[in-house]
């Protein structure tokens, strides 16, 4: 069994058919996202502690900052790591309902569950922690956004229903067109000479 394969094993669930993302997306985004999830929870656990240590200068707004943190941290570990809860067995039910969603709740549940304890307690270790949560929760929305379209699909949205009805063999609109539509579809007649 090779390197990759090792790590593809672990980051897949059990009772997961195809991993995030769907067959169109790459396989780093699609791996990459999950590793980044539980790498990003065991960083906002960490630093939400030491978050929650600072009572000790007597930062109140610190110390909820830290737990809702480390909650945000566990949170995430249980959507993304539902094997390190063994010893729950709702975690497991949990993770499979979020994975039963479509992929822009999921990012968005890491980006709201990420933001508050940075703007609570601005600080480094606010900040690295939950902006690691807040990464995986882009990860996850450039995920929901889907595959790019190609160039020519994206050539034919782009163009104009009157552009493409009024185009005669040479390539230029027919002169009884509309101006207005003319100097803005066509590059040549406001292009500075």
């Amino acid at each position: 069994m090779s390197f990759a394969e090792k790590i593809t094993s672990l980051l897949a669930r059990p009772n997961q058919q195809e991993p995030t993302g769907g067959p169109e997306a790459p396989w780093y985004l699609k791996y990459g996202s999950r590793l980044l999830g539980i790498v990003g929870a065991f960083f906002a656990i960490l630093f939400g502690l030491w978050n929650v240590l600072s009572i000790i200068t007597l930062s109140v707004s610190c110390l909820v900052a830290g737990i809702i943190q480390m909650i945000a941290g566990f949170v995430v570990m249980a959507l993304e790591a539902p094997c390190c809860f063994v010893c729950i067995e709702q975690v497991n039910t949990l993770a499979d309902k979020v994975d039963s969603k479509p992929m822009f709740f999921r990012a968005g549940l890491y980006c709201a569950l990420a933001v508050p304890p940075i703007f609570m307690c601005f600080g480094l270790a606010s900040l690295f922690g939950s902006g690691l949560i807040f990464a995986t929760g882009v990860v996850y929305g450039m995920l929901a956004l889907g595959k790019k379209a190609s160039r020519e699909d994206m050539a034919a949205a782009a163009t104009s229903p009157t552009q493409m009805s009024g185009v005669n063999a040479g390539g230029q609109m027919p002169m009884g067109a509309d101006q207005h539509i003319t100097l803005m579809e066509d590059p040549d007649v406001w292009r500075p000479t």
